[in-house]
């Protein structure tokens, strides 16, 4: 995981062209989707960090993003239903 507030924007776009920085998630909410989704490009700088991958953002309990990765959100929430998410 990678704090988009610690690192350049030529750094990023690098990670990115590299394929280092594949997802990107909403360090606030602990979702996380693909880095085109217009609902991820809303968010403050402050609270975007990136993954490496899909396994890297649920390592650190992120969850699927409801509108890009709308099946796999889906099977999150039915995988979670009735746990409650208090940390």
């Amino acid at each position: 995981m990678e704090w988009h507030k610690n690192i350049t924007d030529a750094l990023l776009h690098a990670k990115i062209r590299h394929g280092e920085i594949c997802f990107g998630g909403n360090e606030k909410l602990r979702i996380y989707g693909l880095l085109h989704c217009t609902s991820g490009k809303r968010m403050k700088r402050n609270n975007r960090v990136f993954f490496t991958s899909e396994q890297d953002a649920l390592i650190h309990h992120y969850r699927p993003c409801g509108h890009c990765l709308k099946a796999d959100y889906v099977k999150w929430k039915v995988a979670n239903k009735g746990v409650n998410r208090i940390q």
